[in-house]
Formats: structure tokens, C-alpha cells, sequence
């Protein structure tokens, strides 16, 4: 979603209030309907039109960028032909966008009379084409090694263990699996009591373990299934301080069963275990919220990825942003401020998660218990991400992220 630039709002001023949500846990705001990111708004079909007379003025209509695919144009009629975001599922689960199919005037609709969508139809189906679009460049995205995220901010309480279990399992529910979501941080994390099941084997058995995994049914002895269908190797309880040399032999393992593979970091990016964890990283996720602390240290993450140069200045150039809230009232010249802040830090995309109050409750998360807007939004950041990391890839000089 593009960044609002608010130059004029006084930082100090700002984040005088913010600094406050320094000891956030999780998010406590009212529901609301994820952003409309730019990416997404690209692919979305004209198909939806509403006749003057049953619409009102104003009323959103969807559009759809004229630029060429393959030879044939995006904006084509063809069912066969269309946008690859559409296709064949999209025509058949609309057989008449000028027709209402709900409501009173799908009623009348169905009896025959010219009746078209009202405004809360079209912005229904307005919202149900961006879904679609997010989930089918999820699940049509495709690499010849396996790739990484690397879930990220060096200041506590900013969400990274949610995001990175709800990232995953949403890539993991719309791909099918082949997902692991791995903790690589220096001590025990949470991630293990976020997670769903009660696992016999974890991290710390990993990787002592690591040299005498040949199958990936010996290796699905260390994880708790998701009903996400994600993988999650977290800490069963106390471990061994990771390094880098642990990560990344527990990383190249994973890699040969997992195509997707999501790292949930701690809070010292001087460490061993965090410089391990970004050698073997394609994209870069850092969790923020609407707070001076929170973005302040973000920004430092990647001046200091920045610094390092090669793939570490790599994964901060292509960052991408996930913004939680708190709960506690706000202002519009915090939030600016937070955009304004990352716009000028150079991420590459700022992705909004609306309250749930299953993520609030700080228990085991489970996909399906979210809220449909907030799984929206995680789509809508899944597919960014996987779109940085196709351009990553694609760029990468070798197979291997570690060199």
C-alpha cells in the first residue's frame, strides 16, 4: 500500500504520547477492513459495473492497469485469456457482474428484472477479487531452492512472534503446506506457547540432533503441526544459546523439506544467532506499531543491515513493514508520523492488521479463529511478500543464500 508523506508533523511532538506503547504485547483496537494495497489494485478486473440508476454516485468500481501479459492484454474478455488473477474460477463465480445475486435485489434479480449490485454488493465482490488476487499470486509463486523470511525489530513486544505464525500459516494454508516456521532466537521464545499443539521434541533437540536427520519424517518428529498446515520448530523448554553455525545447519536441514521456511528472531541483532539467521534470509519482515520506540528501532535495523553491505543491505532495501495497534486510543499524526518514518527508511510496503481479539487473548493461535478482515490482511502481506522474494530469488547469483 503506497505511504502517506507527512513531512510536517513534529516528531518529537508525535512521539512524545506514542513512546507509552513501548511494553506492547499484542494488539487491542476495533475491527477494520484491511487497506487496499497498491500491488493488489493492479490486478483487480473492470468486470464490476453499476448501472446510474440502481447505484449511488461515487460508489467504487474496480480498475485494472492496460499493461501486457504474455501478448495479451490484461483488460482482455476473454474467460481463456483474461487476467491470470481471474481466470476461469473468477468467470464462473460471477456469471453476470451487472446482475445483484444478493439481497432483496438479488431477489428480484433472479425474477428476472434488471436490477444490479448495491453498493455494499459491489464493495463485497470489490473486496472478494483483491482476495483472490492476493491468494492466487501466493499459491501460483514458484522458486528452484527453497526461500526464507526473516521476521524482525530489534525493540520487544512489537508482534514478531504472531506475525510470524500467522504469516506462515497463511501461506502455508493457501500453498498446501511446505511451510516451516523456525525460532532463531538467541534463548527460548514464545513461539512454542503460541503455537498450536504440545510438542515432544523441539528446537534444542534439533539441533542436537541435526547431523542424524536423513527424512523429512525423522525431521516432523521436531515440529508442532498446525491446522494451518504449517510446521512450527519452537523451544519445548530451556536450550542451549544459539549461533550462527546452529542456524544455519538447522536452516539447510529444513531446506530440504520445507520450500517456504519464516524465522522468528529475537530482540539483539549483534548476536550470533541473528547474523546467522540473516545470512540465510531472502525478505525481510519487520513488525512495527504506532509508537516512537517501535519504529525508531526498526529504522536503526536497517541502517545497520545497510552498513553490513551485500545480501544483509539487500534484505533492508526490500523490507517490508507490518503494522500492529495496541488498543489504546490514537492519533492520525502518530500514524502519519510511523509512514512518514518508514517511507523515508526506504521499505518497500506497509501492511496494516486490524485488532482480532483471538490474537489479543496472547494464547495458541489458530488461523481459522481470526477474524475474516484481519486473515485479509495477512493475505494481502503475504502476497507482497512473496512477490519480494520472486524478485529476490531471481536476482540471487547462486542456489544457495549462503554463500
Amino acid at each position: 500500500m503506497p505511504i502517506s508523506d507527512t513531512s510536517r508533523v513534529n516528531t518529537g511532538d508525535v512521539f512524545g504520547a506514542a513512546d507509552r506503547a513501548g511494553d506492547y504485547i499484542e494488539e487491542d483496537t476495533a475491527p477494520a477492513l484491511p487497506r487496499r494495497h497498491a500491488e493488489a489494485q493492479e490486478l483487480l478486473e473492470p468486470t464490476i459495473t453499476v448501472e446510474p440508476d440502481v447505484a449511488d454516485p461515487g460508489t467504487l468500481q474496480p480498475s485494472m492497469s492496460s499493461a501486457a501479459l504474455g501478448g495479451i492484454e490484461r483488460s482482455s474478455k476473454s474467460v481463456l485469456f483474461g487476467s491470470p488473477a481471474m481466470g476461469l474460477v473468477a468467470a464462473s463465480r460471477t456469471s453476470n457482474p451487472l446482475k445483484a445475486s444478493t439481497g432483496f435485489r438479488g431477489v428480484l434479480a433472479g425474477l428476472g428484472f434488471p436490477v444490479g449490485p448495491g453498493p455494499a454488493e459491489v464493495a463485497s465482490r470489490a473486496l472478494e477479487e483483491v482476495r483472490f488476487a492476493d491468494e492466487t499470486t501466493v499459491r501460483q509463486a514458484t522458486w528452484t531452492r527453497a526461500v526464507s523470511i526473516l521476521v524482525n525489530n530489534p525493540k520487544g513486544g512489537t508482534g514478531k512472534t504472531p506475525i510470524a505464525l500467522l504469516l506462515g500459516g497463511v501461506l502455508a494454508a493457501i500453498r498446501g503446506g511446505s511451510v516451516a516456521i523456525l525460532e532463531v532466537s538467541d534463548d527460548p521464545g514464545a513461539l512454542n506457547f503460541r503455537a498450536e499443539g504440545n510438542p515432544q521434541l523441539g528446537l534444542g533437540e534439533l539441533v542436537r540432533d541435526i547431523d542424524h536427520i536423513r527424512t523429512a519424517g525423522h525431521l516432523a518428529g521436531y515440529t508442532a503441526p498446525q491446522t494451518s498446515f504449517a510446521s512450527v520448530i519452537g523451544s519445548i523448554g530451556r536450550r542451549e544459546r544459539l549461533t550462527d553455525d546452529s542456524v544455519i545447519a538447522v536452516t539447510t536441514v529444513i531446506d530440504e523439506f520445507y520450500g517456504i521456511r519464516v524465522m522468528d528472531s529475537g530482540n539483539v541483532t549483534t548476536s550470533s544467532a541473528f547474523q546467522g539467521a540473516v545470512s540465510v534470509s531472502d525478505v525481510l519482515v519487520i513488525p512495527v506499531m504506532n509508537a516512537g520506540d517501535s519504529v525508531l528501532e526498526a529504522i536503526q535495523l536497517l541502517e545497520e543491515l545497510r552498513s553490513a553491505g551485500g545480501s544483509s543491505a539487500e534484505l533492508a532495501n526490500t523490507a517490508i513493514a507490518i503494522r500492529l495497534t495496541d488498543g489504546r486510543p490514537e492519533n492520525d499524526a502518530v500514524r502519519q508520523e510511523v509512514e512518514r518514518l518508514l517511507l523515508q527508511a526506504g521499505v518497500s510496503a506497509l501492511h496494516d492488521i486490524p485488532y482480532d481479539s483471538h490474537i489479543a487473548e496472547r494464547g495458541q493461535l489458530t488461523l481459522s479463529n481470526l477474524n475474516p478482515a484481519t486473515r485479509d490482511a495477512f493475505t494481502a502481506a503475504a502476497a507482497s511478500v512473496v512477490r519480494s522474494l520472486q524478485s529476490a530469488v531471481s536476482a540471487a547469483p547462486s542456489q544457495n543464500r549462503k554463500a
